[in-house]
């Protein structure tokens, strides 16, 4: 008696390629296919993780702000000094017409938001209204963090 092979076909999953098409924020938060956040963890869950990540990027947003603004200050402050004591003359006149010259570039550029800040506009507020609790976490725990 012969014998009869299923010749069964089988459709092969790149999973290396699969993973790189996915981005991490989809698998924590879901996407379109999975739903929200809301439909995955309790409220609790999602009010602890947002405000978590929240605090630290409020955190991290404030110590970072200190320094950038320390340093360009500071480095106003040692071009004044230069300044003052004879080391550096500054054109004053000509950094003022670079200003109004750039002042003007930005708003004739500024005039019409450009199609992608748009769509990731319309992205960012499909979010927020997805997952409103986490997000309402994330800015509670931000300004918390803002705060210490």
């Amino acid at each position: 008696m012969a014998e009869k092979k299923d010749a069964e076909t089988f459709d092969v999953l790149e999973l290396a390629e699969h993973v790189k098409k996915q981005r991490w924020w989809n698998k924590v938060f879901g996407n379109d296919n999975s739903g929200p956040a809301a439909e995955k963890y309790s409220v609790a869950t999602q009010l602890a993780i947002g405000g978590v990540t929240g605090w630290c990027a409020g955190y991290l947003f404030q110590k970072v702000g200190k320094l950038a603004a320390s340093a360009v200050g500071g480095g106003f402050l040692m071009l004044q000094i230069a300044h003052h004591t004879g080391y550096v003359t500054v054109d004053w006149k000509r950094v003022e017409q670079d200003v109004n010259k750039a002042k003007k570039q930005l708003k004739l550029n500024s005039e019409r938001t450009p199609k992608e800040v748009r769509s990731k506009c319309n992205e960012v507020k499909v979010f927020v209204k997805k997952n409103i609790v986490l997000t309402g976490g994330f800015a509670g725990g931000f300004l918390l963090g803002l705060a210490s």
